[in-house]
């Protein structure tokens, strides 16, 4: 399955006609995952007629999470608001595995960063799967 990354800046240029080359590609069964997300673009009362199947959080919000109470609140709203919206969430930018342990706690099923691995090429991400690591 093709997934296509937008950041919410670009969405929200121009709502209308993003709208409608969403629904285009979501026609081609392409999955629209929303990057960048909460990073002050999105307007939420808009955010529910966007056909996109997942939402990243920002690795800001997720790098201050276990030193700022806040940061913690957003993510978990976040989470709650995309599982109502029937979204996927991807946390961005984790590093420590107490950022890990945090969002495992709070229900966040998918993450990326460094903590698992910094970008690689194919065949190394290949020899990284088959290794079958237990983060």
């Amino acid at each position: 399955t093709l997934k296509v990354e937008i950041t919410e800046g670009v969405i929200m240029e121009n709502a209308e006609s993003a709208v409608a080359i969403l629904a285009e590609l979501k026609n081609l069964e392409i999955q629209l995952y929303i990057d960048d997300f909460g990073t002050g673009y999105s307007s939420l009362s808009r955010l529910h007629t966007f056909p996109t199947d997942a939402l990243k959080i920002d690795r800001a919000f997720v790098s201050r999470m276990t030193e700022d109470e806040g940061n913690e609140a957003i993510v978990q709203t976040i989470l709650i608001l995309a599982s109502h919206l029937g979204m996927d969430v991807i946390a961005e930018g984790i590093e420590t595995i107490e950022q890990l342990n945090l969002l495992r706690a709070l229900q966040c099923e998918y993450g990326q960063g460094y903590f698992f691995s910094k970008p690689i090429d194919s065949i190394a991400a290949s020899l990284l799967i088959e290794s079958q690591p237990k983060w």
